[in-house]
Protein backbone atom coordinates (compact mmCIF):
# COMPACT_ATOMS: atom_id res chain seq x y z
CA UNK A 1 0.00 0.00 0.00
CA UNK A 2 1.12 3.51 -0.90
CA UNK A 3 0.58 5.53 2.35
CA UNK A 4 1.27 9.22 2.29
CA UNK A 5 4.51 10.34 4.29
CA UNK A 6 1.96 11.74 7.15
CA UNK A 7 -1.27 11.52 8.36
CA UNK A 8 -3.70 13.47 11.08
CA UNK A 9 -5.79 10.35 11.78
CA UNK A 10 -9.36 11.06 12.30
CA UNK A 11 -9.60 9.58 15.80
CA UNK A 12 -9.93 10.88 19.44
CA UNK A 13 -7.37 10.51 22.13
CA UNK A 14 -8.73 11.41 25.96
CA UNK A 15 -5.85 14.10 26.70
CA UNK A 16 -7.09 15.20 30.20
CA UNK A 17 -6.93 11.72 30.98
CA UNK A 18 -3.34 10.89 29.49
CA UNK A 19 -2.40 14.92 30.97
CA UNK A 20 -3.32 13.22 34.55
CA UNK A 21 -0.89 9.89 33.60
CA UNK A 22 1.91 12.25 32.52
CA UNK A 23 1.79 13.92 35.79
CA UNK A 24 1.94 11.34 38.04
CA UNK A 25 5.19 10.20 36.01
CA UNK A 26 8.04 10.73 38.53
CA UNK A 27 11.01 12.90 37.54
CA UNK A 28 13.77 9.93 37.95
CA UNK A 29 12.41 7.77 35.47
CA UNK A 30 12.79 9.60 32.73
CA UNK A 31 16.18 8.20 30.98
CA UNK A 32 18.66 10.34 28.03
CA UNK A 33 17.78 8.93 25.11
CA UNK A 34 19.89 5.95 23.55
CA UNK A 35 20.31 7.54 20.29
CA UNK A 36 23.03 10.11 21.91
CA UNK A 37 24.98 11.19 18.90
CA UNK A 38 21.60 12.26 17.57
CA UNK A 39 20.48 15.40 19.56
CA UNK A 40 21.66 18.51 21.90
CA UNK A 41 20.03 19.38 25.02
CA UNK A 42 17.52 17.33 26.82
CA UNK A 43 15.97 14.48 24.78
CA UNK A 44 14.65 11.98 27.29
CA UNK A 45 12.20 9.31 27.58
CA UNK A 46 9.65 6.49 29.78
CA UNK A 47 8.69 3.27 28.95
CA UNK A 48 5.46 2.08 28.40
CA UNK A 49 5.41 -0.83 26.69
CA UNK A 50 8.79 -1.98 24.56
CA UNK A 51 10.47 -5.37 23.55
CA UNK A 52 11.61 -8.07 26.36
CA UNK A 53 15.16 -8.30 24.66
CA UNK A 54 15.59 -4.35 24.28
CA UNK A 55 18.92 -3.24 25.32
CA UNK A 56 17.43 -0.69 27.07
CA UNK A 57 13.67 0.15 27.41
CA UNK A 58 13.97 3.41 25.09
CA UNK A 59 15.90 1.02 22.80
CA UNK A 60 13.93 -1.40 20.10
CA UNK A 61 14.22 -4.86 19.70
CA UNK A 62 12.42 -7.97 17.76
CA UNK A 63 11.47 -9.76 21.11
CA UNK A 64 7.64 -9.97 22.62
CA UNK A 65 5.94 -6.55 23.88
CA UNK A 66 6.81 -6.19 27.81
CA UNK A 67 4.31 -4.24 29.71
CA UNK A 68 6.64 -1.68 31.72
CA UNK A 69 6.01 -0.64 35.51
CA UNK A 70 4.54 2.76 34.56
CA UNK A 71 2.01 1.32 31.78
CA UNK A 72 1.06 -1.45 34.32
CA UNK A 73 0.72 1.10 37.28
CA UNK A 74 -1.87 3.47 36.04
CA UNK A 75 -4.75 2.28 34.17
CA UNK A 76 -5.07 5.68 32.47
CA UNK A 77 -2.43 5.24 30.05
CA UNK A 78 -4.71 1.99 28.62
CA UNK A 79 -8.21 4.41 29.20
CA UNK A 80 -6.57 6.83 27.26
CA UNK A 81 -6.27 4.96 24.11
CA UNK A 82 -9.39 2.38 24.64
CA UNK A 83 -10.58 4.20 21.36
CA UNK A 84 -7.89 2.86 19.21
CA UNK A 85 -7.63 -0.58 18.13
CA UNK A 86 -4.29 -1.04 18.04
CA UNK A 87 -1.69 -3.47 18.00
CA UNK A 88 0.93 -1.48 20.06
CA UNK A 89 4.74 -3.06 20.32
CA UNK A 90 6.42 -0.09 21.65
CA UNK A 91 4.78 2.77 23.66
CA UNK A 92 7.55 5.77 24.87
CA UNK A 93 7.41 9.07 26.37
CA UNK A 94 9.59 11.39 25.00
CA UNK A 95 10.36 14.60 26.13
CA UNK A 96 12.44 17.56 24.40
CA UNK A 97 13.13 20.32 26.55
CA UNK A 98 13.34 23.89 25.62
CA UNK A 99 16.36 24.82 24.03
CA UNK A 100 16.51 21.52 22.92
CA UNK A 101 17.22 19.84 18.91
CA UNK A 102 16.83 16.31 17.63
CA UNK A 103 19.53 16.97 14.50
CA UNK A 104 18.22 15.39 11.32
CA UNK A 105 18.12 11.67 10.81
CA UNK A 106 16.04 8.91 9.44
CA UNK A 107 14.66 5.77 10.99
CA UNK A 108 15.28 3.51 7.92
CA UNK A 109 14.22 0.26 9.89
CA UNK A 110 10.55 1.78 10.16
CA UNK A 111 11.02 1.89 5.76
CA UNK A 112 11.33 -2.18 5.84
CA UNK A 113 8.82 -4.18 4.09
CA UNK A 114 6.20 -4.90 6.95
CA UNK A 115 7.83 -2.24 9.21
CA UNK A 116 5.54 -0.98 12.44
CA UNK A 117 3.91 2.19 11.93
CA UNK A 118 5.08 4.95 14.17
CA UNK A 119 2.35 7.27 15.71
CA UNK A 120 2.93 10.76 17.69
CA UNK A 121 0.25 11.74 20.22
CA UNK A 122 1.75 15.46 21.19
CA UNK A 123 0.85 15.78 25.19
CA UNK A 124 2.29 18.59 25.57
CA UNK A 125 2.91 20.76 22.46
CA UNK A 126 4.27 24.53 23.11
CA UNK A 127 3.72 26.74 19.87
CA UNK A 128 7.52 27.50 19.37
CA UNK A 129 8.64 24.07 18.52
CA UNK A 130 9.56 22.84 14.98
CA UNK A 131 9.39 19.45 13.77
CA UNK A 132 10.20 18.83 10.30
CA UNK A 133 9.56 16.21 8.14
CA UNK A 134 11.24 15.94 4.90
CA UNK A 135 11.22 20.41 4.91
CA UNK A 136 7.61 20.42 6.31
CA UNK A 137 6.87 21.72 9.18
CA UNK A 138 4.30 19.09 10.57
CA UNK A 139 1.48 21.30 12.44
CA UNK A 140 0.75 18.45 14.98
CA UNK A 141 -1.46 20.38 18.31
CA UNK A 142 -1.95 18.39 21.28
CA UNK A 143 -4.53 15.54 21.92
CA UNK A 144 -4.24 14.53 18.24
CA UNK A 145 -2.53 11.42 16.81
CA UNK A 146 -0.71 11.35 13.46
CA UNK A 147 1.09 9.07 11.56
CA UNK A 148 4.77 10.04 10.16
CA UNK A 149 6.90 8.35 7.75
CA UNK A 150 10.20 8.66 10.28
CA UNK A 151 12.08 6.74 7.45
CA UNK A 152 11.97 10.52 5.86
CA UNK A 153 14.21 12.95 7.07
CA UNK A 154 13.11 14.64 9.89
CA UNK A 155 14.56 16.98 12.51
CA UNK A 156 12.76 18.81 15.92
CA UNK A 157 13.93 22.20 17.31
CA UNK A 158 12.36 22.78 20.34
CA UNK A 159 12.37 27.21 20.77
CA UNK A 160 9.87 27.31 23.58
CA UNK A 161 10.44 27.95 27.27
CA UNK A 162 8.55 24.54 27.76
CA UNK A 163 8.94 21.17 27.41
CA UNK A 164 7.78 18.93 24.46
CA UNK A 165 6.23 15.85 25.26
CA UNK A 166 5.01 12.94 22.48
CA UNK A 167 3.31 9.79 23.39
CA UNK A 168 5.06 7.46 20.89
CA UNK A 169 3.56 4.50 20.00
CA UNK A 170 4.83 1.61 17.25
CA UNK A 171 2.12 -0.30 16.25
CA UNK A 172 1.63 -3.77 13.86
CA UNK A 173 0.33 -3.03 10.13
CA UNK A 174 -3.80 -3.65 10.29
CA UNK A 175 -6.77 -2.79 8.09
CA UNK A 176 -7.93 -0.45 10.75
CA UNK A 177 -4.75 2.02 10.93
CA UNK A 178 -3.76 1.23 7.61
CA UNK A 179 -7.84 2.94 6.58
CA UNK A 180 -7.41 5.70 9.37
CA UNK A 181 -3.95 6.76 7.96
CA UNK A 182 -5.43 6.80 4.37
CA UNK A 183 -8.56 8.93 5.22
CA UNK A 184 -6.64 11.36 7.69
CA UNK A 185 -8.59 14.52 8.10
CA UNK A 186 -9.41 16.87 5.24
CA UNK A 187 -9.55 20.20 7.86
CA UNK A 188 -5.80 19.31 9.19
CA UNK A 189 -4.00 22.66 8.28
CA UNK A 190 -1.18 22.41 5.89
CA UNK A 191 2.70 21.75 6.55
CA UNK A 192 4.58 24.77 6.06
CA UNK A 193 8.52 25.43 6.14
CA UNK A 194 8.50 26.53 9.48
CA UNK A 195 8.59 29.10 12.25
CA UNK A 196 12.11 29.69 12.86
CA UNK A 197 14.29 32.35 11.27
CA UNK A 198 15.95 30.77 8.27
CA UNK A 199 12.92 31.28 6.31
CA UNK A 200 13.17 34.99 6.40
CA UNK A 201 16.47 35.44 6.10
CA UNK A 202 16.66 33.05 2.76
CA UNK A 203 13.98 36.02 1.67
CA UNK A 204 16.35 38.76 2.79
CA UNK A 205 19.44 37.40 0.99
CA UNK A 206 17.44 37.02 -2.12
CA UNK A 207 16.09 40.30 -1.80
CA UNK A 208 19.40 42.03 -1.28
CA UNK A 209 21.86 42.13 -4.01
CA UNK A 210 24.74 42.88 -1.67
CA UNK A 211 24.26 40.39 0.58
CA UNK A 212 23.41 37.68 -1.86
CA UNK A 213 27.15 38.40 -3.17
CA UNK A 214 28.39 38.14 0.18
CA UNK A 215 27.33 34.97 0.53
CA UNK A 216 27.79 33.94 -2.70
CA UNK A 217 31.47 34.35 -2.98
CA UNK A 218 32.21 31.72 -0.36
CA UNK A 219 33.14 28.52 -1.77
CA UNK A 220 34.37 26.33 1.28
CA UNK A 221 30.81 25.03 3.21
CA UNK A 222 32.15 25.75 6.68
CA UNK A 223 33.18 29.23 6.15
CA UNK A 224 29.85 29.41 4.40
CA UNK A 225 28.01 28.95 7.41
CA UNK A 226 29.34 30.22 9.72
CA UNK A 227 29.45 34.12 7.48
CA UNK A 228 25.73 32.99 7.36
CA UNK A 229 25.08 32.83 11.24
CA UNK A 230 27.10 35.83 11.68
CA UNK A 231 24.66 37.40 9.27
CA UNK A 232 21.53 36.40 10.51
CA UNK A 233 22.43 37.06 13.88
CA UNK A 234 23.20 40.72 13.19
CA UNK A 235 20.16 41.27 11.22
CA UNK A 236 17.77 39.77 14.17
CA UNK A 237 17.18 36.25 12.18
CA UNK A 238 19.32 33.81 14.84
CA UNK A 239 18.69 30.73 13.44
CA UNK A 240 20.95 27.40 14.15
CA UNK A 241 23.38 25.79 11.91
CA UNK A 242 21.28 22.38 12.00
CA UNK A 243 18.37 24.68 10.56
CA UNK A 244 21.29 25.82 7.69
CA UNK A 245 22.32 22.33 7.19
CA UNK A 246 19.56 21.32 6.62
CA UNK A 247 18.02 23.42 4.45
CA UNK A 248 21.31 22.52 2.51
CA UNK A 249 20.59 19.44 1.92
CA UNK A 250 16.98 19.87 1.11
CA UNK A 251 18.12 22.44 -2.16
CA UNK A 252 20.29 20.14 -3.08
CA UNK A 253 17.30 17.27 -2.77
CA UNK A 254 15.34 19.52 -4.81
CA UNK A 255 17.90 20.34 -7.50
CA UNK A 256 18.24 16.60 -8.27
CA UNK A 257 14.63 15.73 -8.26
CA UNK A 258 14.29 19.07 -10.84
CA UNK A 259 16.76 17.83 -12.93
CA UNK A 260 15.92 13.69 -12.83
CA UNK A 261 12.55 13.91 -13.71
Amino acid sequence: MNRPAFSRLPVAVDLPLLLQALAAIDEDLWRGHFNNAYYAGDWSGVALISAADALTELAPGRGEPLLRAPWLRDVRWQQGLRDLPLDIVSARLLRLGPGGQIHEHRDYDLGEPDADLRLHIPLLSPPHVDFMLDGQRMPMAAGECWFLDLSRPHRVDNRDTQARIHLVLDCRPGAWLEQAISDGVATTPRPDVGHGFFAPFKALVESDPQLSKTLQGMQDSEVFIARALELGAERGLPFTREELRAAMRDGRRRWNEQWSA
